[in-house]
């Protein structure tokens, strides 16, 4: 990967670049072009510049009008009527009307679909006219329209005509490799792991857009290649920046530093649906057991990780959503302690004195220094007695295995797509069905978390609202259904010459690029 990654920037150093081409690389490459089948930052960052959604997010994450051009509410809490955009065209050059809205909503609400939690509580979708789309919930939704930030609209003939009427659950489905969107760009080449280029739209209906006439990404899973990239001038930008080389970037000529904090919380998960650990002879599995779930979260250090890892560059988190997230719980600020005796403490009450085996599963190339993170993890919890087992794989690799339930204990960061404590809840804690919990890849389940759920999602009352939320925080962290370690920092580089956006969603938007 490597070898070819080199050769790619090779290449591209080679050609002159114009005050137009904008060269970036980011760690990961999206697995997928299909806008349904990953519901992933990677995927739907970088597909948010091929398609659309009816709504968007502004520059400092506000909502704001794409295709819909107004919405609102349908009687008293049935839900949201949209006006669409009237004149878009699809790449190539079929018209988008409510008809693809519809589709778009069968095809992500589908079985199989990784984005089918976003309309859980959705019973209809209906087009009265062209132009008019009408979406009714079992209840009230009053944040409906901020959670469909990311749902993006495919072309309806398109996509039968291509085979592509439901999401591709394999490399070889026709919309895993093609697209056809309304976004300010297209794809002009897809080289998978290699390099993508996209191309500006000539008939896009939208004005916000900077002077990159060719836009070419380029995967570099390895950090050290990727900062030199960036300050040899092989490409403009590059995301991220390793925390150990950000004072470098930073003292750099021709280069700047770009910090932020992203609303995304690194935390460990477990396996507690198997009867059984995958590694370690073990019998039973302990992590069905609290006291176990507690005592992992006891024996890790953040502190140390945060200082020596992460270089101080991030904050610790309590919860599985950040302090400026909408439904954060003040109750709850502080993590548990770092206490090796306390988790000792807990593994005797809970039947493993001498602790156990287990398996770790890890990505190496998804978060800020995540493999890093789990080595340091591996050592915290020998201290107690826990043998955790590093298996430490692509992230192309990783998702795959967490579905298929081969891990005993797994590293995950989560980004919440609505800003609001109610969107982990609905992805990682309630109990998994075709269309929540299909990131609850532990299998736990919480019946009063699933009464509350519902409520949190229709209720307008903001204090009551918090309360349900406050509540469900508290059972989380008491049962530590994951372990929160850190809100992941945002470290961007970014040539002198070059105007950009940072968001806190990691989102990057090439329409907001300008090359001086």
């Amino acid at each position: 990967m490597i070898r070819s990654t080199l050769t790619v920037l090779a290449f591209a150093a080679a050609v002159p670049a114009s005050a137009e081409t904008f060269r970036w690389a980011s760690q990961t490459d999206p697995s997928t072009l299909d806008p349904h089948a990953n519901n992933s930052t990677p995927v739907l960052s970088f597909l948010g510049n091929v398609y659309e959604g009816l709504v968007r997010r502004d520059r400092v994450m506000g909502i704001e009008p794409a295709l819909a051009t107004a919405w609102e509410p349908i009687g008293d809490g049935e839900g949201w009527r949209f006006s669409l955009r009237e004149g878009v065209t699809f790449h190539d050059g079929s018209d988008f009307t409510a008809e693809d809205v519809v589709f778009s909503y069968e095809r992500a609400a589908s079985e199989g679909a990784d984005t089918a939690s976003w309309f859980a509580g959705v019973t209809d979708v209906t087009a009265p006219d062209d132009y008019t789309v009408e979406i009714r919930t079992k209840a009230p939704n009053p944040i409906f329209p901020d959670s469909i930030a990311n749902w993006l609209i495919m072309d309806s003939g398109w996509a039968e005509a291509n085979g592509a009427e439901r999401p591709a659950t394999t490399e070889a489905g026709y919309a895993t490799l093609n697209t056809n969107g309304t976004g300010p760009y297209r794809v002009t080449d897809r080289q998978p792991g290699l390099r993508t280029v996209l191309e500006p739209f000539d008939g896009w209906w939208g004005e916000d857009r900077g002077n990159v006439t060719e836009g070419i990404f380029t995967p570099i899973d390895n950090s050290a290649t990727a900062v030199a990239a960036l300050l040899s001038g092989e490409v403009e930008m590059i995301e991220p920046v390793p925390v150990q080389d950000a004072d470098r970037v930073e003292a750099a000529a021709n280069v700047r530093l770009i910090r932020g904090v992203e609303a995304r919380v690194i935390m460990y998960g477990f396996s507690m649906d198997k009867d059984t650990l995958i590694g370690g002879e073990t019998d039973g599995n302990p992590f069905q057991d609290a006291r176990v779930r507690q005592a992992v979260a006891h024996a890790v250090n953040v502190p140390a990780i945060l200082q020596t890892i992460m270089r101080g560059s991030a904050e610790p988190a309590s919860q599985l959503v950040g302090s400026a997230m909408r439904g954060y719980s003040d109750a709850l600020p502080d993590r548990p302690a770092y206490d090796p005796e306390r988790a000792q403490e807990l593994l005797a009450e809970a039947g493993y004195p001498d602790g156990f085996s287990f398996l770790l599963k890890c990505p190496n190339d998804r978060y800020i220094n995540d493999e890093s993170v789990c080595q340091a993890t591996v050592a915290m919890l020998a201290q107690v007695g826990l043998d955790a087992q590093l298996d430490a794989i692509p992230v192309r690799n990783y998702w795959p295995e967490l579905r298929e339930d081969q891990f005993d204990m797994y590293l995950l960061g989560w980004s919440p797509g609505t800003f609001d404590a109610e969107h982990p809840i609905r992805f990682l804690v309630a109990t998994q069905t075709d269309r929540i919990g299909t990131w609850n890849f532990g299998g736990y389940s919480n019946d009063r978390i699933d009464e509350l759920l519902p409520q949190v999602q229709s209720e307008i009352d903001e204090d009551a609202r918090q309360a349900m939320l406050d509540e469900i925080a508290q059972i989380v962290q008491d049962d530590a259904v994951y372990v929160p370690l850190y809100v992941q920092p945002l470290l961007w580089g970014a040539a002198d010459n070059v105007d950009l956006t940072q968001r806190e969603d990691n989102f990057f938007n090439l329409r907001w690029v300008t090359v001086n």
